[in-house]
Parts: C-alpha cells; sequence; structure tokens
C-alpha cells in the first residue's frame, strides 16, 4: 500500500448506533488498517458533531459514514476538506427530512419520554432490515440494546437534528456510496443522487441487504471498501 492507502479510517456510525456497530467489518479489514471509531454523541447539530469528530480524529484520514454518519460526514468533509483522503457514504441521502418526517420524530421524541426509554421499537427496527431477518431476534436485539444503552437524550437530540444545510457540490475527494438492495429507508434513487451531487462518485449495491448492511452484510461491506481503498494507491 502507498502511504495514501494506508491512512487510518474514521467510522461513523448512524442513528441511535454505537461503535459496536462496526465490530464485523472491522473484523473483515486487513489487520494493518489502522481504525478510529467516532461516535455521534457530542454536539447539538451535525456540523458540531462533525467538529468533535475531527477533533478527535487522525491528521488525515478516510471517512466512512454510515446513515446519518453519512450526512455528519460531508458536514466533516465540508468543513475539513484536507484532512479526508476519501469518503464512503453507506445507506444514506442528500435529502432532509420532509415536514412529515420531522413531525413524526417530534411525536415519537414525545411518546418516548413518558416512560422508561428502552431503545427503538421492534417495530422501527424491522423495517430497517432485509425481509428474511425481520425474525432475527439477535439482531434486532442488538440494534435495540445499543439505543437503549445511549438513553432517552441522545434519542431525543439525534431525532431533531436538522438535516437539510449540508452541501455537497464542495465534495472532491474521491468519494465511494455503497446502498442496500432491499433498505426500505433509503431508495435506490437516493443513492444515485448522491452520485450525481458529488463529482466521479461511484456507487456500488450489497445484494441481499436491508439498510443495516454494517450487521446484515459485514463481509461484502468490508470487501467492498478494502478493494476500494486498494485503489487509492
Amino acid at each position: 500500500m502507498s502511504s495514501e492507502s494506508a491512512l487510518p479510517l474514521v467510522l461513523i456510525p448512524g442513528f441511535m448506533l454505537d461503535e459496536s456497530l462496526w465490530d464485523e467489518v472491522v473484523q473483515q479489514l486487513p489487520s494493518n488498517r489502522k481504525v478510529h471509531r467516532a461516535n455521534l454523541l457530542h454536539g447539538q447539530t451535525i456540523a458540531e458533531i462533525a467538529q468533535n469528530i475531527a477533533a478527535g480524529a487522525p491528521s488525515r484520514f478516510f471517512l466512512i459514514g454510515f446513515s446519518l454518519g453519512g450526512y455528519v460526514a460531508r458536514s466533516l468533509v465540508q468543513q475539513f476538506p484536507d484532512r479526508v483522503a476519501g469518503l464512503v457514504l453507506i445507506a444514506t441521502s442528500l435529502r432532509p427530512d420532509t415536514p412529515g418526517q420531522q413531525q413524526l420524530k417530534h411525536a415519537a421524541v414525545k411518546a418516548s419520554a413518558q416512560g422508561q426509554f428502552r431503545g427503538l421499537s421492534s417495530v422501527s427496527i424491522t423495517q430497517s432490515v432485509h425481509p428474511q431477518r425481520a425474525n432475527d431476534k439477535a439482531l434486532i436485539g442488538r440494534i435495540r440494546e445499543m439505543g437503549e444503552r445511549m438513553g432517552h437524550e441522545v434519542f431525543a437530540r439525534q431525532s431533531l437534528l436538522i438535516r437539510d444545510d449540508i452541501s455537497s457540490c464542495n465534495i472532491h475527494c474521491p468519494t465511494l456510496i455503497i446502498a442496500g438492495a432491499q433498505d426500505k429507508l433509503r431508495l435506490p434513487e437516493e443513492a444515485q443522487e448522491l452520485r450525481d451531487a458529488i463529482p466521479g462518485a461511484s456507487v456500488e449495491v450489497v445484494e441481499e441487504s436491508g439498510h443495516m448492511i454494517p450487521l446484515e452484510q459485514p463481509e461484502k461491506l468490508a470487501l467492498l471498501m478494502s478493494h476500494w481503498l486498494d485503489k487509492m494507491g
């Protein structure tokens, strides 16, 4: 590997997901690849979260953002373009929340404040995975437990983040966009919109996966990322 292609990876998880999201993916990456696992816990806006991640990250790195983490990753590149050698956006989008989505999120935050917070509902988690994994109790439980560990305060803050002020026109680093073939939360055209908005970006589709690609297809995801990173030499 060249010095550029051997740069460390900074991994950003998604909505109500913690650093353990990447456990199986990291296991499949080359053992000499250094990894920095970021989180979404610090900051009141997407821009502030990106700033906090940058503050704790290596001086130069490849940036990988999943779902909500993809919005944060784009903000980080926008603010610190010289530090990011390349960008991988997984199961994410350019689109802001619609007024209807914002209303539903406000209602969910209000409702969940009434009792003990136990993570995301099984119904919402089931919608985020491949239909064949809908009855996978271990997978559903793992996602729910991540949210429960993070708690209601984080749920409220992440739910109400504004996603409509992140430009992509000034992203000029190499970019790979990865989509799940059976993702019900992020449609195929959203991956194409990202590709069209970022000069030179390419798209790969992971078959037999819903939205939760790092948990559903970690080997395929790691392979796509590794092949792409090797090309950076």
